[in-house]
């Protein structure tokens, strides 16, 4: 099948980027596929080309909404009307008109708690899948730095659905996070497709700072000295917000702040704006930036210091995606990875939730498949986050026979060794801040890579030419009549309505 003729055709490109052609090849050989690529190689593009190429529609599972409302409408832009995202931005009228006409659609996006409902898979039970994809497939490992409790049921889900053709993409996942992925979803004999992680493109700076104020007056000095746009990461929502007041007090106007606090319609629409030009700087969360399709960020800085390497690599993968010079700049302040501390255990329940939990179960003697009922009142009771909920009901509902004394044990023991993990990584992130080796040869060695060929301003220890990211023309100020919010907002909104 000559692909390239098939990539004009559809997408009016010439050439394949790294590990596309490899990675559809595979899929249309009918293998299980487990593909990385570097993030901004255009892993979509995998899925949809087979799309176009064979009988039957696209199953497309994907973690965030607003990622998988971004794809649909870039779909939609490019032409492709047969797309369609089922989550929780329809309504209960939509939702039942999308089920009703499943078949005249090519690619159907759907989020993992969505594909849980009985209703749901049911429906798409009835479809003849041609592909069953899951994007961002390491929130599927616990191993994974993105861990997400619902990306474990999709194994059952893919048996249930047939033991459909799967691809599974990532960008960052080792060889022990890529065997976790195919036995989750029960992939049983798998092809994979592994590119380096290495993104020559991208120059490796980090700077020090003493104290919370320098980190931030250097921030502003940086957005200020670089060619943009850009982002900056944060870990805390809070800081994020008040960096991006700050940064506009000090005449940095077109900024933002973006994380999971804000409502749906507001992330949408700085996503637009930040992709349109019309914002410079975003100060966000790990929120921001999977599946955002902006080729030209030329920075990307981290304000705190990241949990680990591959979220490291994730964020740093946002820029240069068109392949133009670009630089990641981590500030690092004695203590930082105290933070990171803290939020690896806030991840997780601590041995009193636990010990609140069991109690209750054992006083109204209540059976763990009988947990899903109480879910609201049992994570009041014992204070559970969200995620920390789905990480104790997943694996109590895995249970069969119930000893509770056992039980808890075996679950404290289960929050004990991922917990371990968690600070195993942030101890190797810190590691690469301290080492004054090479750090992107520190990095590909932790990936089983050697490196081949340092480009020039390869990292901070090696040199890095800092006039050679400065930005040579004063940024414009954006006019008010260069964007009218209200309009931006209900375009965006009604192109989500058509179905």
């Amino acid at each position: 099948m000559e692909l390239k003729r098939y990539l004009k055709k559809h997408f009016k490109f010439e050439e394949f980027r790294p590990g596309q052609e490899e990675t559809i090849e595979s899929v249309l050989k009918v293998r299980h596929t487990i593909s990385m690529l570097p993030t901004g190689t255009g892993k979509s593009l995998c899925y949809q080309l087979p799309g176009y190429l064979v009988d039957g529609p696209v199953l497309i599972v994907s973690p965030l909404l607003s990622l998988m409302q971004d794809q649909v409408e870039q779909m939609m832009a490019m032409g492709e009307k047969r797309v369609i995202a089922l989550n929780s931005f329809l309504s209960p009228q939509q939702k039942a008109k999308a089920l009703e006409e499943l078949e005249r659609f090519r690619f159907i996006f759907i989020s993992p708690e969505m594909l849980g409902i009985e209703s749901v898979l049911n429906r798409i039970r009835k479809l003849s899948l041609s592909l069953f994809v899951v994007d961002e497939a390491h929130c599927i490992s616990q191993w994974g730095y993105d861990f997400r409790p619902d990306y474990l049921k999709l194994g059952e889900f893919r048996e249930k659905l047939g033991q459909p053709l799967t691809l599974a993409l990532t960008a960052t996942a080792s060889k022990e996070v890529r065997k976790d992925i195919a036995e989750k979803l029960h992939l049983g004999d798998w092809n994979e497709v592994v590119y380096s992680v290495d993104r020559p493109a991208i120059s490796l700076a980090l700077e020090f700072a003493s104290a919370f104020q320098d980190k931030l007056d250097r921030v502003v000095e940086l957005v200020k000295y670089l060619k943009g746009p850009g982002i900056i990461y944060f870990s805390s929502k809070k800081v994020a917000e008040q960096t991006a007041m700050h940064m506009r007090e000090k005449g940095i106007k077109n900024t933002m702040a973006y994380h999971g606090g804000l409502d749906s319609e507001s992330r949408v629409l700085i996503q637009q704006q930040f992709i349109n030009g019309q914002l410079d700087v975003v100060c966000a969360t790990s929120a921001f930036g999977m599946g955002i399709n902006k080729e030209n960020v030329r920075y990307v800085i981290h304000f705190h210091m990241p949990m680990q390497i591959e979220s490291y690599l994730q964020e740093i993968g946002r820029a240069a995606r068109d392949g133009r010079d670009s630089i990641a700049i981590l500030i690092y302040s004695p203590g930082d990875e105290q933070l990171a501390y803290q939020l690896a255990e806030g991840e997780l329940p601590d041995q009193y939730q636990i010990e609140r939990l069991f109690a209750f179960l054992i006083d109204n003697q209540i059976a763990y498949k009988d947990l899903a009922d109480r879910a609201e009142d049992l994570s009041v009771i014992c204070g559970f986050t969200e995620i920390q909920w789905r990480i104790v009901e997943d694996y109590l509902c895995n249970i069969e026979a119930l000893d509770y004394k056992m039980d808890k044990q075996s679950l404290l023991q289960l929050i004990e060794n991922r917990l371990e993990v968690k600070n195993t990584k942030i101890k190797k992130m810190l590691g690469w801040i301290h080492t004054r080796e090479c750090k992107r040869k520190v990095i590909l060695e932790m990936f089983g890579e050697e490196l081949q060929e340092r480009p020039r301003n390869c990292c901070i220890s090696c040199g890095i030419e800092m006039d050679h990211y400065k930005e040579t023309e004063p940024s414009s100020e954006l006019s008010p009549a260069a964007v009218d919010w209200k309009q931006e907002l209900a375009a965006i909104l009604l192109m989500r309505e058509r179905i």
